[in-house]
């Protein structure tokens, strides 16, 4: 758990968003690098062209005759399927560029501090309030945390009887000591040995 003191709720607001956004700036680096190395090799393909010397890869004009011919030597499906996932690549990096990314993180409820808990917390406290709920070792609970649901997955041996109502109690009780801001739906499942489902507790 993080917490940064802050009487101001703007700054507040602010240090929550980043404390749970994760930055782009990796994905920015290794576009911004790809596109740089395409640029400086078209550039020494030019110069080697201008000066009489031999390509590195592709002379310029063979580049520009080859572009120009795609069309007519290339099976039309495989142009569109090219052309398809060019685009839905172009879709992701725009998205990627627009949407912000987000840390596994939950905001506490604290109008004086931005105060987060990590999802690996979370997931280890729920898993802890359960398998004392249900007296089960702790390689038999395990769970998964999202951004708006807790997923619990009790695994008892064969002829244990678990309460799944008492576990999910247990649980939404450890949770709700955190004050989260979002409240997370509770679930928990049963997954009995020989059961390739499991029956969800309601």
């Amino acid at each position: 758990m993080r917490n940064q003191d802050s009487s101001n709720p703007k700054l507040v607001n602010r240090l929550n968003r980043r404390e749970t956004r994760s930055s782009r700036a990796a994905l920015s680096i290794t576009v911004a690098a790809v596109l740089l190395l395409a640029a400086v090799w078209l550039a020494v393909e030019l110069t080697l062209s201008a000066t009489g010397n031999a390509a590195l890869l592709l002379p310029p004009a063979e580049l520009a005759q080859r572009s120009i011919a795609l069309p007519a030597t290339t099976i039309p499906g495989a142009l569109i399927a090219a052309g398809a996932a060019v685009a839905l690549l172009g879709l992701a990096l725009l998205a990627a560029a627009v949407l912000p990314g987000t840390k596994a993180r939950h905001i506490v409820a604290n109008p004086r501090s931005a105060v987060v808990v990590d999802a690996q917390v979370l997931a280890s406290a729920a898993a802890r309030a359960a398998r004392t709920e249900a007296r089960l070792a702790p390689e038999q609970v395990t769970c998964s945390v999202g951004r708006r649901r807790l997923d619990v997955v009790v695994r008892p041996v064969t002829g244990r009887a678990v309460d799944t109502a008492a576990v999910r109690a247990a649980v939404e009780h450890e949770v709700a000591g955190y004050g989260l801001r979002r409240a997370l739906a509770v679930g928990v499942s049963l997954n009995k040995p020989g059961d390739k489902h499991g029956a969800v507790g309601a």
